[in-house]
Protein backbone atom coordinates (compact mmCIF):
# COMPACT_ATOMS: atom_id res chain seq x y z
CA UNK A 1 0.00 0.00 0.00
CA UNK A 2 2.78 2.15 0.93
CA UNK A 3 4.74 1.64 -2.36
CA UNK A 4 1.52 2.44 -4.41
CA UNK A 5 1.27 5.63 -2.61
CA UNK A 6 4.80 6.32 -3.42
CA UNK A 7 4.40 5.40 -6.94
CA UNK A 8 1.23 7.96 -7.44
CA UNK A 9 2.97 10.77 -5.36
CA UNK A 10 5.91 10.64 -7.93
CA UNK A 11 3.60 10.46 -10.90
CA UNK A 12 1.62 13.42 -9.62
CA UNK A 13 5.38 15.69 -9.01
CA UNK A 14 6.55 14.30 -12.80
CA UNK A 15 2.96 15.82 -13.97
CA UNK A 16 3.25 18.90 -11.70
CA UNK A 17 6.39 19.93 -10.92
CA UNK A 18 7.36 22.48 -8.28
CA UNK A 19 8.43 25.29 -9.94
CA UNK A 20 12.10 26.48 -9.32
CA UNK A 21 12.81 29.41 -7.81
CA UNK A 22 14.18 32.21 -10.00
CA UNK A 23 17.51 33.18 -9.24
CA UNK A 24 18.69 36.85 -8.24
CA UNK A 25 18.78 39.19 -10.09
CA UNK A 26 22.45 40.35 -10.88
CA UNK A 27 23.52 43.53 -9.12
CA UNK A 28 25.43 45.16 -11.74
CA UNK A 29 26.51 48.21 -9.26
CA UNK A 30 28.95 45.64 -8.16
CA UNK A 31 30.64 45.60 -11.64
CA UNK A 32 33.24 48.04 -12.02
CA UNK A 33 35.62 47.36 -14.99
CA UNK A 34 38.28 49.83 -16.78
CA UNK A 35 38.19 51.70 -20.04
CA UNK A 36 41.16 51.62 -22.29
CA UNK A 37 42.17 55.24 -21.03
CA UNK A 38 41.64 54.33 -17.59
CA UNK A 39 38.33 55.73 -16.40
CA UNK A 40 35.85 53.53 -14.23
CA UNK A 41 32.89 51.95 -15.24
CA UNK A 42 30.32 50.83 -12.74
CA UNK A 43 27.45 49.02 -13.92
CA UNK A 44 26.46 47.04 -16.76
CA UNK A 45 29.57 47.68 -19.83
CA UNK A 46 26.87 46.90 -22.25
CA UNK A 47 24.10 49.22 -21.04
CA UNK A 48 21.93 50.70 -23.68
CA UNK A 49 22.86 54.09 -21.67
CA UNK A 50 26.29 55.44 -20.74
CA UNK A 51 26.32 58.47 -18.62
CA UNK A 52 30.31 59.80 -18.05
CA UNK A 53 30.20 62.59 -14.90
CA UNK A 54 33.82 64.36 -14.81
CA UNK A 55 34.67 65.08 -10.73
CA UNK A 56 36.71 67.28 -9.11
CA UNK A 57 37.46 65.94 -5.39
CA UNK A 58 37.80 69.19 -4.47
CA UNK A 59 34.37 70.35 -6.18
CA UNK A 60 31.63 71.15 -3.20
CA UNK A 61 29.04 70.60 -5.99
CA UNK A 62 30.23 67.45 -6.65
CA UNK A 63 30.79 66.47 -3.04
CA UNK A 64 27.04 67.23 -3.16
CA UNK A 65 26.05 65.40 -6.15
CA UNK A 66 27.34 61.83 -4.96
CA UNK A 67 26.26 62.46 -1.52
CA UNK A 68 22.67 63.06 -3.01
CA UNK A 69 22.32 61.27 -6.27
CA UNK A 70 24.61 58.10 -6.19
CA UNK A 71 22.26 55.53 -3.88
CA UNK A 72 19.07 56.27 -5.84
CA UNK A 73 21.02 56.12 -9.40
CA UNK A 74 22.72 52.54 -8.34
CA UNK A 75 19.89 51.60 -7.07
CA UNK A 76 17.61 52.42 -9.63
CA UNK A 77 19.44 52.02 -12.87
CA UNK A 78 22.84 51.14 -12.37
CA UNK A 79 22.12 47.89 -10.41
CA UNK A 80 19.64 46.91 -13.00
CA UNK A 81 22.04 47.03 -15.93
CA UNK A 82 20.28 49.69 -17.65
CA UNK A 83 22.76 52.90 -17.22
CA UNK A 84 26.76 52.40 -17.08
CA UNK A 85 28.09 55.07 -14.95
CA UNK A 86 31.83 55.68 -16.05
CA UNK A 87 33.96 58.14 -13.80
CA UNK A 88 36.69 60.49 -15.20
CA UNK A 89 38.63 62.88 -13.72
CA UNK A 90 38.78 66.40 -14.19
CA UNK A 91 41.64 67.53 -11.78
CA UNK A 92 41.70 71.17 -10.82
CA UNK A 93 44.74 71.57 -8.31
CA UNK A 94 47.02 69.41 -6.58
CA UNK A 95 44.50 68.22 -3.73
CA UNK A 96 42.49 67.09 -5.89
CA UNK A 97 45.30 64.90 -8.46
CA UNK A 98 46.30 63.68 -4.69
CA UNK A 99 42.89 62.44 -3.84
CA UNK A 100 42.25 60.88 -7.25
CA UNK A 101 45.56 58.80 -7.15
CA UNK A 102 44.30 57.31 -4.15
CA UNK A 103 40.92 56.76 -5.37
CA UNK A 104 42.49 54.49 -8.03
CA UNK A 105 44.62 52.96 -4.80
CA UNK A 106 43.60 48.56 -4.89
CA UNK A 107 42.25 48.06 -8.48
CA UNK A 108 38.80 48.93 -9.92
CA UNK A 109 36.88 46.92 -7.13
CA UNK A 110 38.22 49.51 -4.70
CA UNK A 111 37.43 52.28 -6.82
CA UNK A 112 33.96 53.61 -5.73
CA UNK A 113 34.07 53.00 -2.07
CA UNK A 114 37.32 55.02 -2.20
CA UNK A 115 35.86 57.21 -4.14
CA UNK A 116 32.57 57.94 -2.25
CA UNK A 117 34.81 58.05 1.00
CA UNK A 118 36.95 60.84 -0.34
CA UNK A 119 33.83 62.81 -0.69
CA UNK A 120 32.29 62.26 2.41
CA UNK A 121 35.44 63.28 3.96
CA UNK A 122 35.91 66.11 2.07
CA UNK A 123 35.06 69.06 3.93
CA UNK A 124 37.47 68.06 6.37
CA UNK A 125 40.06 67.38 4.14
CA UNK A 126 39.95 70.59 2.48
CA UNK A 127 39.56 72.73 5.78
CA UNK A 128 43.34 71.49 6.35
CA UNK A 129 44.68 71.55 2.92
CA UNK A 130 43.05 75.37 3.16
CA UNK A 131 45.43 75.50 6.18
CA UNK A 132 48.20 74.16 4.79
CA UNK A 133 47.89 77.07 1.55
CA UNK A 134 48.53 79.79 4.52
CA UNK A 135 51.50 77.88 6.35
CA UNK A 136 52.91 75.80 3.37
CA UNK A 137 55.54 73.36 4.46
CA UNK A 138 59.00 74.06 3.27
CA UNK A 139 60.95 71.18 1.49
CA UNK A 140 64.04 70.69 0.95
CA UNK A 141 65.65 70.87 -3.11
CA UNK A 142 66.46 67.76 -3.65
CA UNK A 143 63.01 65.47 -2.19
CA UNK A 144 60.92 63.77 -5.01
CA UNK A 145 57.90 64.35 -5.82
CA UNK A 146 56.78 61.57 -4.52
CA UNK A 147 57.76 62.12 -1.18
CA UNK A 148 56.04 65.30 -1.19
CA UNK A 149 53.14 64.62 -2.42
CA UNK A 150 52.66 61.76 0.74
CA UNK A 151 53.76 64.15 3.36
CA UNK A 152 50.67 66.69 1.88
CA UNK A 153 48.41 64.13 1.75
CA UNK A 154 49.87 62.99 5.01
CA UNK A 155 49.33 66.96 6.61
CA UNK A 156 45.57 67.04 5.41
CA UNK A 157 44.72 63.46 6.54
CA UNK A 158 43.97 61.69 3.13
CA UNK A 159 46.46 58.83 4.09
CA UNK A 160 44.69 58.69 7.68
CA UNK A 161 41.43 58.41 5.41
CA UNK A 162 43.04 55.88 3.53
CA UNK A 163 44.55 53.26 6.23
CA UNK A 164 40.90 53.47 7.77
CA UNK A 165 39.59 52.32 4.54
CA UNK A 166 42.36 49.38 4.70
CA UNK A 167 44.91 51.11 2.55
CA UNK A 168 48.55 50.59 4.59
CA UNK A 169 50.50 53.95 4.35
CA UNK A 170 53.27 52.66 2.27
CA UNK A 171 50.70 51.18 -0.54
CA UNK A 172 49.17 54.97 -0.23
CA UNK A 173 52.76 56.04 -0.98
CA UNK A 174 53.15 53.57 -3.73
CA UNK A 175 50.00 55.04 -5.72
CA UNK A 176 51.14 58.77 -5.29
CA UNK A 177 54.27 58.18 -6.74
CA UNK A 178 52.55 55.95 -9.82
CA UNK A 179 53.66 58.34 -12.83
CA UNK A 180 51.44 56.11 -15.03
CA UNK A 181 48.47 56.62 -13.04
CA UNK A 182 49.35 60.40 -13.07
CA UNK A 183 49.26 60.39 -16.62
CA UNK A 184 46.11 58.97 -16.94
CA UNK A 185 44.19 61.23 -14.83
CA UNK A 186 45.99 64.45 -15.65
CA UNK A 187 45.06 63.04 -19.82
CA UNK A 188 41.04 62.54 -18.95
CA UNK A 189 41.21 66.39 -17.57
CA UNK A 190 43.02 66.94 -21.19
CA UNK A 191 40.02 65.56 -22.64
CA UNK A 192 37.60 66.81 -20.80
CA UNK A 193 38.40 70.44 -21.52
CA UNK A 194 39.80 70.09 -25.39
CA UNK A 195 37.47 67.17 -26.59
CA UNK A 196 34.55 67.30 -24.32
CA UNK A 197 34.23 70.85 -24.26
CA UNK A 198 33.18 70.83 -20.22
CA UNK A 199 34.03 74.05 -18.28
CA UNK A 200 33.42 72.56 -14.72
CA UNK A 201 32.27 70.16 -12.20
CA UNK A 202 30.04 67.93 -12.21
CA UNK A 203 29.00 67.37 -16.17
CA UNK A 204 27.65 64.68 -17.45
CA UNK A 205 27.47 63.19 -20.60
CA UNK A 206 24.73 61.05 -21.82
CA UNK A 207 25.51 58.97 -24.40
CA UNK A 208 28.45 61.26 -25.60
CA UNK A 209 26.84 63.95 -25.61
CA UNK A 210 27.28 67.31 -23.18
CA UNK A 211 24.18 67.87 -21.25
CA UNK A 212 23.61 71.06 -19.56
CA UNK A 213 22.64 70.04 -16.30
CA UNK A 214 25.37 69.67 -12.94
CA UNK A 215 23.43 67.84 -9.95
CA UNK A 216 20.50 65.46 -9.29
CA UNK A 217 17.73 67.23 -9.97
CA UNK A 218 18.50 68.15 -13.34
CA UNK A 219 20.17 64.94 -14.24
CA UNK A 220 17.12 62.45 -12.68
CA UNK A 221 14.87 63.09 -15.69
CA UNK A 222 17.27 62.43 -18.29
CA UNK A 223 17.83 59.18 -17.58
CA UNK A 224 15.39 56.08 -18.91
CA UNK A 225 12.02 56.17 -18.04
CA UNK A 226 12.02 52.69 -14.88
CA UNK A 227 8.88 50.16 -15.49
CA UNK A 228 6.40 50.38 -13.12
Amino acid sequence: MHLIRALLLALALSLFPVAAQAAPAKDWSRTVTLTREGAHVIGNPAAKTRLVEYVSYTCPHCAHFVAEGTAPLKAGWVSKGLVAVEVRNLVRDRYDLLAALLARCGGPVAFPGHHEALFAAQQDWMAKAMALESDPPAYAPDMSQGAMMTDIARRIGLIGLMEKRGVPPARSRVCLADGKAMQTVLAMTSRATQDDQVTGTPSFLLNGKLTEVHDWAGLRPLLPTLAK
